[in-house]
């Protein structure tokens, strides 16, 4: 079964081409902090990613993101990106998760009371 599911998915880990292709023609460039490789070509004409765990885009920093759509040449193991004092650590996206942000005042974030002026119909 585990075969099969790497065969004609792609969402639960990398496929079995892709694993082809990566030992073929991949030339490991560098890891982020999340444990995700970085790969191109040997001419640098095709850049990829093999995420650890969860194929989520949202994982993969803006370092690395600017790398593999090609905005600057060198990946940030060889050339780092300079961190303003202001700037946050990346994080994925988180929405949908109990971690998710919750802005003041949302109806997320007030717990359910127990209404005694309101009784739900229900058929006989």
């Amino acid at each position: 079964m585990y075969f099969l599911k790497r065969l004609l998915t792609w969402w639960n880990s990398q496929t079995i081409n892709t694993q082809f292709f990566t030992w073929r023609k991949g030339v490991k460039v560098g890891e982020d902090a999340q444990g995700n490789i970085y790969y191109q070509t040997v001419g640098g004409k095709r850049r990829w990613v093999i995420y650890n765990g969860e194929m989520e885009a949202t994982r993969v920093n803006p370092d690395w993101h600017g790398w593999l759509h090609f905005t600057w040449d060198q990946p940030p193991t060889e050339k780092p990106l300079v961190k303003k004092p202001w700037e946050k650590p990346h994080l994925e996206n988180l929405t949908g998760t109990p971690e998710a942000y919750v802005p003041a005042g949302s109806i997320m974030r007030a717990r359910p009371v127990a209404r005694s002026d309101y009784e739900a119909w229900r058929p006989e």
